[in-house]
């Protein structure tokens, strides 16, 4: 399932997941600190639409130019493994449910390590079909704090000390 499955279900996308996803994005922000003043990458963000709960500055990223026409945050089109920012430009990365569609996990994950400049937080779909192989990654890959298993997701935590 590449952008191309997503541009084509780009008009039901938020009936058939905006709410999970929203419940998701409630759930990280539970369980880290946000200020008014972070800046927030979303990398696979869709539509973006579950960002609203963030009460931050936002930007998302996603190979689907359909599904970014949708969002109401300034959005890039681009993916995972080539993140077209700089090293430490954000205070939060998050990537809900979007791991299991990368091309290079552990790629992807460097990226993210390398524009955040404090939390990362990455839930993946406990169905994924290589979850076991994508968890070991993230593991070696990432600081990781925390580890909760939720309804459908398995969320990770990692925060980046210098």
């Amino acid at each position: 399932m590449g952008e191309s499955y997503y541009d084509e279900i780009a008009s039901g996308y938020q009936e058939l997941h905006g709410e999970e996803q929203l419940n998701k994005a409630k759930f990280i922000l539970n369980n880290i600190h946000v200020e008014s003043s972070d800046v927030l990458l979303d990398v696979g963000c869709g539509s973006a639409s579950a960002l609203s709960v963030f009460g931050c500055e936002k930007v998302g990223i996603d190979p689907s130019f359909e599904l970014l026409k949708r969002a109401k945050i300034p959005v890039v089109q681009g993916v995972a493994e080539k993140l077209p920012f700089s090293a430490n430009s954000f205070d939060i990365v998050i990537s809900l449910t979007a791991i299991h569609h990368f091309k290079d996990v552990k790629k992807a994950l460097i990226e993210m390590f390398r524009v955040s400049r404090r939390d990362i937080v990455i839930s993946v779909f406990k169905k994924a079909q290589h979850f076991k192989e994508i968890e070991e990654v993230i593991m070696s890959t990432l600081p990781i704090q925390k580890r909760v298993e939720e309804t459908y997701d398995v969320v990770f935590f990692a925060r980046k000390t210098f």
